[in-house]
């Protein structure tokens, strides 16, 4: 242990921050990913993070700030994709994939046709945990905590929304305000995490702890506590593997999520 906190001393500042800001993002993922997974929405993480690139790609043409640009936008995408996904004919998946394939493209197009942003938009598509400044850190951890502690409050309604949306109305418990929040922290976090895991992995990162979790584990809150033991771990040791093999961080993470689900897989069978 004492080594292994020495290894982290030693990480230069910016990859400390990176760490500090990637174990929080993996913190609320886990939390939302089982809710996410349970109800058969877990795609909304790879569709709001498209919403977000093409967000913070206009932002970065235009010459705003990315994180506080794309927040409220990919919170009305967030909205907008559970009111699609409820009270019209189109499925939640053909939502997701007709409003992510389209703010992708814009995102693309406003990069192409502005050029010279090239570096900020490939660590948006791919993550960079060097990218982190400090600015980043004094907005995001806030906000993330407010995450955590907002789903830690609101547990046993979101767990009962999750679980029996039907019963939950009945019993009087107002489910589309619990269910937009579930969107607004989910929207919030994958914000976020796409400074460390980049568009095209972050969903990874939602998904892959709840699904190990539950190959093992079968009660709601034995999945939510080994899915964040598990993206906290996966983190640390994804981004460990990064430093240490040069390969891009949000790759290492994701492998080493899938490594552990195949682990779990086979515990499962062997059980």
């Amino acid at each position: 242990m004492s080594e292994f906190i020495s290894i982290i001393t030693n990480l230069p500042l910016v990859v400390q921050r990176g760490m500090l800001l990637g174990l929080l993002v993996s913190f609320a993922a886990a939390l939302l990913g089982v809710t996410l997974v349970l109800k058969r929405f877990s795609m909304i993480g790879d569709g709001l993070s498209h919403v977000a690139f093409g967000a913070m790609s206009v932002a970065l043409v235009m010459g705003f700030a990315p994180l506080t640009f794309a927040i409220p936008v990919v919170i009305v995408a967030a909205f907008l994709l559970l009111r699609i996904s409820r009270r019209s004919r189109m499925g939640g998946d053909s939502a997701i994939a007709l409003v992510s394939s389209t703010a992708l493209a814009l995102g693309i197009a406003s990069v192409s046709l502005a050029g010279g942003v090239n570096t900020n938009v490939n660590d948006y598509m791919f993550g960079s945990i060097v990218a982190i400044s400090r600015e980043d850190i004094f907005l995001c951890v806030p906000v993330l905590l407010i995450v955590v502690v907002v789903f830690i409050l609101l547990y046993n309604r979101i767990f009962a929304v999750t679980f029996d949306e039907g019963f939950a109305k009945v019993s009087g418990v107002r489910t589309e305000i619990y269910n937009m929040i579930i969107a607004l922290l989910t929207a919030v976090t994958v914000v976020i995490g796409m400074r460390i895991m980049g568009t095209l992995l972050i969903s990874g990162l939602v998904i892959f702890p709840a699904l190990s979790s539950m190959r093992v584990f079968r009660s709601y809150k034995a999945v939510i506590v080994s899915s964040v033991v598990i993206s906290c771990a996966c983190f640390v040791a994804g981004t460990l593997i990064s430093i240490v093999l040069e390969t891009p961080v949000g790759a290492s993470i994701v492998l080493a999520n899938a490594a552990v689900f195949v682990v779990f897989t086979l515990v499962s069978k062997v059980r």
